[in-house]
């Protein structure tokens, strides 16, 4: 019988019902034995010529992997981006692509303003120095205080935007796919976020026409003291220009959730005023339940369009 892989680094498959009925009815269902984000080389070999579905995490889809899995036909992501996967070369193919992309929208927009209230209050760096036998007294700053420029209006954006002013910031936004937004929120151009945004919060996709948005040229734009957030894709962000910025200071403090490349081991470990998290942004109980449930279900369907289980 045909082969289903799940390809995420971790997966409960046994309460996911899509899942086990697809097992009910013979397919080989085969898990990620690295229990990581897989190379292309490791991609290829799991999925080999005899996978007909795959539920994808966030693996390099590359047209090379995808051409060596002769019989692959549906890829159901789960997560939100689709960057990883080459999606002209699946159209090419014959293989349909979908994502689960409101089911991680609240975990990744409330860890979001977490690491806009540790960079505000300066809560890991206090942490750290009272286990040090430290009694640090400096002063944080108030999210209410500030103006809040949000790069990517889309599920996750909105939802940033609407914690902010809960919390009575202000808010600007940029996006070019938008001409309306929510009450409150103004859409500005890029250029003018970046200049009167004390904030800047990135939830847009990635793509290589936005690939390092946020380098040296638009960072030299930003007001002295400015915080960054990055909680989207590490391709948006060129890490080694945030780095040189936060050591001269113009960057007051950084956090990053993902980057170019993972695990990350560059050099912004170095720098004291940057959080760094291992792409934790989807990584609640809750919302993690419901990605596999809906990636699992689209999967289940795009098995039935392409004719390969009956309805």
């Amino acid at each position: 019988m045909s082969k289903i892989v799940v390809s995420t680094s971790s997966f409960d498959f046994d309460h996911n019902p899509a899942i086990q009925q697809l097992i009910t009815l013979g397919f080989t269902v085969t898990g990620n034995p690295h229990r990581r984000k897989l190379t292309e080389d490791e991609a290829i070999d799991l999925l080999s010529t005899d996978t007909v579905a795959l539920l994808a995490g966030v693996e390099p889809l590359t047209e090379r992997v995808l051409s060596h899995a002769k019989a692959l036909r549906v890829i159901a992501r789960c997560g939100t981006g689709l960057d990883s996967v080459d999606l002209q070369a699946a159209r090419r193919l014959n293989i349909s692509v979908s994502n689960t992309p409101e089911a991680p929208a609240q975990a990744v927009a409330e860890l979001t303003l977490g690491l806009m209230l540790d960079c505000l209050r300066q809560i890991n760096h206090t942490d750290r120095s009272v286990r040090q036998g430290e009694w640090p007294r400096s002063q944080g700053k108030l999210l209410a205080a500030r103006i809040v420029g949000i790069i990517g209006l889309g599920h996750i954006g909105r939802r940033v935007a609407a914690l902010c002013q809960a919390f009575g910031a202000k808010v600007i936004a940029h996006d070019p796919h938008l001409q309306h937004t929510s009450a409150g929120v103004a859409l500005v151009s890029l250029p003018d976020l970046l200049e009167q945004a004390d904030l800047i919060s990135l939830h847009l996709p990635y793509s290589s026409s936005v690939h390092h948005l946020i380098n040296a040229e638009a960072i030299a734009r930003m007001q002295p003291g400015t915080i960054l957030i990055n909680a989207a894709r590490g391709g948006l962000v060129d890490e080694d220009a945030l780095c040189a910025a936060l050591d001269s200071g113009h960057i007051e403090a950084a956090a990053l959730d993902s980057f170019e490349q993972e695990p990350y081991q560059g050099p912004l470990c170095k720098c004291n005023q940057a959080i760094l998290t291992s792409h934790i942004g989807s990584l609640a109980r809750e919302t993690r339940q419901r990605m596999e449930l809906e990636a699992a279900e689209n999967l289940r369907r795009g098995m039935i369009e392409a004719g390969l289980i009956d309805e």
